[in-house]
């Protein structure tokens, strides 16, 4: 051990959280209706597999972009060869305007300030290279994606500095909590540098109001730091209210000729809304040209292949496709969603209220044998090797709450959704009475304690007033 780096041997990586320990659990034991029907069903991963139907009718309907060919003659060499990192020219185009299609042509993004990386992830950590040294901080909201700890610390050195929601406004960002957290990075000597919010969140699957964006707008201006606005799920969004990027508040608040244009940076990916996460295309979009320029060769460790972006340019470019797939993959999403609420309503489980995203944030605080997060590990490994569910426990995500969970529903079909639903249901008609009799035993011993605590009161009242006498 002692002849590898510190970077190799240290465990900051974040690979022993419950959100990937769920994982390894899944992949020792997965569902599969024919072949182990007793298995684990994956709900800790966020894919969108609902329009791969689309997807494939279109691949099948243009076989020369799937051919490498351009009107009939093959480019297979062209692609092949060595490219510049820069990107192809047609496919920062067409991904531009893709992105500009998904916030309903309402802004639009010029390729020239685009950066192509090997997924959002990568997008991430560039952006972390860019802005901030070793040991600078940036703000996140809770809950946050439990990657991040991995993603923007890991190999970059930087610190994350809790920007505390609550269930009581439904995790709303707030003035408050926005200065709280900044204090608490400069009481641990922590230089910040930016906040970073994904819109809509993952895990809560709700978009930022157009109040809590220009909220950080100001408060970046008035501390003169960074936002990091991580967009990948932009087109997940099924139900009002509408999606409203980082980019339109911008305008409308004309801060295009202020400091605050150059520091706000887009991510955005294909990972979600295209549903190809193995194809690794992510972004970066920033009007500060030293950042694109930095983060442009940085992209040189790693690039999406040329093949990869040759047949996304050629499907992205199709509007008659882009249009029917955005809509009727929102169709879709919102179908599900509604399945996946309601079933665990009838099972007497709510669900944070959303509207995008590939999941939903779970409440269920009342099956908790007391309020705290060893309770809810207790809860999550039977939900995990009892029920044979993966899901992520709140405290994964630093949800500051215990009792939360994030549920995914887009990764799997109707029919595996439902048994996922039956087996919830089944665990809480087994469970909920035990539970609602330990929370009344709790209230019980607790009545009883301010009972005895009244008594002496009384007593000790009683004592005094014989002695004044």
């Amino acid at each position: 051990m002692k002849l590898l780096s510190e970077k190799a041997t240290c465990n900051s990586h974040g690979q022993d959280s419950s959100y990937f320990l769920g994982w390894q659990e899944y992949e020792k034991n997965p569902y599969d209706e024919i072949q182990n029907p007793k298995g684990i069903i994956q709900m800790g991963l966020a894919e969108n597999q609902l329009s791969f139907d689309l997807l494939e009718s279109w691949l099948a309907q243009n076989p020369d972009a799937a051919g490498f060919k351009r009107n009939g003659e093959s480019i297979f060499r062209e692609l092949a060869l060595f490219q510049d990192y820069h990107g192809l020219p047609a496919f920062k185009n067409a991904m531009t305007k893709f992105m500009s299609e998904i916030r309903g042509n309402k802004v639009s993004f010029d390729s020239n300030k685009l950066v192509l990386t090997a997924g959002a992830t990568s997008a991430n950590e560039t952006l972390m290279f860019c802005l901030a040294n070793q040991g600078d901080a940036f703000l996140l909201p809770t809950p946050y994606y439990p990657g991040f700890d991995r993603d923007l610390k890991w190999r970059t050195g930087a610190e994350i500095v809790p920007i505390h929601c609550s269930s009581s406004n439904g995790f709303r960002i707030t003035e408050s909590a926005l200065e709280e957290a900044y204090l608490d990075a400069k009481k641990r000597n922590l230089k910040v540098k930016g906040v970073l919010v994904t819109n809509p969140s993952n895990p809560l699957g709700t978009t930022l109001t157009r109040n809590e964006l220009e909220l950080l707008l100001t408060f970046i201006d008035e501390k003169g730091i960074h936002l990091i606005s991580d967009e990948i799920y932009s087109g997940t969004v099924f139900n009002s209210p509408g999606f409203v990027s980082v980019m339109e508040v911008l305008i409308e608040k004309n801060y295009m000729k202020t400091e605050v244009w150059e520091r706000v940076h887009i991510v955005y990916s294909l990972s979600k809304d295209l549903g190809l996460p193995g194809f690794r295309i992510g972004a970066i979009y920033s009007n500060d040209e030293m950042v694109v320029s930095a983060a442009t060769k940085m992209s040189s460790f790693g690039l999406v292949s040329s093949q990869t972006q040759y047949l996304l340019s050629c499907m992205l470019s199709d509007k008659k496709f882009t249009k029917k797939y955005i809509s009727e993959n929102q169709k879709r999403l919102k179908k599900r969603h509604a399945m996946l609420v309601k079933g665990l309503k009838h099972a007497g489980i709510n669900c944070l209220e959303s509207n995008a995203g590939l999941f939903c944030w779970v409440d269920m605080r009342h099956l908790l044998s007391s309020n705290n997060f060893d309770a809810e590990m207790d809860l999550w490994k039977k939900i995990v090797y009892d029920v044979g569910l993966n899901i992520s426990p709140g405290s994964s995500c630093h949800c500051t709450e215990p009792g939360w969970f994030r549920a995914c529903f887009a990764n799997m079909s109707e029919d595996t959704l439902n048994l996922a639903i039956r087996r919830m249901k089944d665990f809480v008609e087994s469970t909920a009475p035990n539970a609602i009799s330990h929370q009344n035993q709790q209230q019980s011993n607790a009545n009883s304690k301010k009972k005895s605590f009244s008594k002496w009161v009384f007593r000790l009242s009683f004592n005094d007033r014989q002695r004044e006498r």
